[in-house]
């Protein structure tokens, strides 16, 4: 079995972040989602858990998240197989609720765009020439 990153997130409102995170392309696993918490799957290695505030602090035992809007706690960048994949995915999670993340990245070499989900936690979707990384 590989090594695997299950990204955990607190949601305010789990049927918004649900929309959003199906629109980006990625699979709802319905086997680990429940009424707080949903499961998707971006890769055999990569899973994506959204959760109710309430749900997320019974994993931290603390009293709080981090406030979205005045903090950034973590940018989770995603490489993906395009620069067409890059705008495809970025334009659907700002059709889905997101909101531009930042300027887009374009090195020639490296392609980037970023998008804050509904709850402001950061993705980064980013296509690297395979050729450049070989060289």
């Amino acid at each position: 079995m590989p090594n695997m990153i299950f990204v955990n997130l607190p949601v305010a409102d789990l049927d918004t972040s649900k929309a959003f995170y199906s629109a980006l392309g990625f699979t709802l696993n319905e086997q680990f989602s429940d009424e707080q918490t949903a499961s998707f799957v971006i890769s055999d290695a990569i899973v994506v858990m959204v959760m109710t505030e309430k749900r997320f602090t019974e994993f931290t035992k603390q009293s709080g998240t981090a406030d979205t809007g005045t903090a950034r706690e973590v940018i989770n960048a995603l490489g993906v197989e395009s620069r067409d994949e890059v705008d495809r995915i970025a334009e659907a999670g700002l059709g889905a609720g997101g909101t531009q993340g930042g300027d887009t990245q374009d090195h020639g070499f490296m392609y980037g765009r970023s998008v804050d989900d509904p709850d402001g936690h950061r993705w980064e979707f980013v296509w690297m020439d395979p050729s450049a990384v070989e060289g």
